[in-house]
């Protein structure tokens, strides 16, 4: 399955593969995802847990005591503790951002769903979230999960990665356009 998505490769690959085939055997394919979703944002929030998970001076011992206080704390247990445990004990947490963006796409593939990059300058309401979400499926036949990043410097507007295809509609990359045209005919 991994071969066929070159998303899913090297050691993050093999590594949410694994978690993959073993979560979808427990059937707990959602439990997992919400556990890792859980654990990125604890990570997008914390530059002490990003130190701890990057950083190669910590010993695999101190930094699995760590881990392990940090997912305690977090509520996050079982099948998903259990791998982030085992990730820390073969000295591969540094890339534990890779693994869950390569399980999120064996979900999606798995669950017949694509997945969107979705930047804004300011978070969307849910009306608007459902809006784009209702249009991406027009576009693609599937149900769409959206990865929303907020982005004040795109100004306003939105942009949107779905596969291969990206669509810029930033008011940035409106203004250097014109910017460009202006310096072009002057």
């Amino acid at each position: 399955m991994a071969a066929e998505d070159p998303s899913v490769s090297g050691v993050s690959g093999r590594y949410a593969t694994a978690l993959f085939e073993l979560a979808r055997d427990e059937q707990s394919v959602d439990q997992v995802r919400a556990d890792l979703d859980k654990f990125e944002a604890m990570l997008n929030e914390s530059a002490d847990l990003k130190r701890l998970v990057r950083s190669p001076v910590f010993a695999a011992d101190a930094q699995l005591k760590a881990l392990t206080a940090v997912l305690d704390k977090a509520g996050i247990a079982g099948t998903s503790a259990k791998f982030l445990k085992v990730l820390t004990a073969n000295r591969r947490l540094f890339a534990v951002a890779d693994v869950i963006r390569a399980y999120r796409a064996l979900v999606a593939k798995f669950k017949g769903e694509a997945t969107a990059e979705v930047t804004v300058a300011e978070q969307l309401s849910d009306k608007n979230l459902d809006a784009l979400k209702a249009a991406l499926k027009s576009v693609t036949g599937k149900d769409v999960a959206l990865n929303v990043k907020v982005d004040p410097s795109i100004i306003g507007g939105l942009v949107v990665k779905l596969g291969s295809r990206m669509v810029d509609s930033s008011l940035r990359t409106k203004l250097n356009s014109i910017k460009n045209a202006m310096k072009e005919a002057g």
